[in-house]
């Protein structure tokens, strides 16, 4: 299976993607974002994991803001999507030594917000419903033990999820954004810093289990 960076632009790599979606590790999943599209209607975009990640086994969960445009055209929440942000988180996430297995990545708003040219910022009140389905999320991951809230949108539930959850320890970083990561080059190493402090939670998570 084809990982490297803007990968979902290829027609090929969405269709083998897609013929992923029902196995025993991202199956739950599946179904959890068809329960949610359900829910919130057919106007809601909602796109599914990325098989590739880790599913319901995995032990670090990435939450950021809310689905790109670039997730209509590949159908998934993935760092193989074909935009800026999505080739920084791959190349943060290999250089912070996280492997991809362990991990999924979800948005605090779950479906795209916005309008067919522009994608708007979120509101308090779209984080507080998509805290509700970060709720159910979490109960379908038994083996998590990290979440790192991703962007200062996402960072608005700490609070919550820290009081909720006294067995996974809460992570914050900076977003992937071209818009932070590209204008400064040292901007990219402060994520990799922090997203090294994950990387040892989950090695020390892994001693102990």
């Amino acid at each position: 299976m084809k990982d490297y960076p803007k990968s979902l632009k290829e027609e090929t790599v969405r269709t083998a993607r897609e013929q992923l979606l029902k196995q025993k590790h991202i199956l739950p999943l599946t179904l959890f974002v068809g329960k949610i599209r359900k829910e919130q209607g057919e106007n809601a975009y909602i796109p599914y994991f990325d098989p590739l990640d880790g599913g319901i086994k995995a032990k670090c969960l990435f939450v950021l803001e809310a689905p790109g445009a670039k997730t209509k055209n590949s159908g998934f929440i993935s760092r193989n999507n074909n935009d800026e942000t999505a080739k920084n988180f791959i190349e943060i996430n290999v250089l912070a030594g996280i492997p991809r297995e362990k991990t999924i990545a979800w948005n605090i708003v779950p479906w795209y917000i916005g309008t067919n040219k522009k994608i708007r910022t979120a509101k308090n009140s779209d984080i507080k419903v998509g805290l509700l389905y970060l709720y159910q999320l979490i109960e379908l991951l038994p083996k998590l033990q990290v979440i790192v809230l991703v962007g200062k949108k996402a960072q608005k539930v700490s609070r919550e999820l820290t009081g909720k959850y006294n067995n996974i320890e809460i992570f914050e970083c900076y977003h992937p954004s071209p818009m932070f990561v590209n204008r400064k080059p040292a901007n990219k190493q402060v994520i990799i810093n922090q997203l090294k402090k994950v990387s040892k939670a989950l090695e020390l998570v892994s001693n102990f289990v």
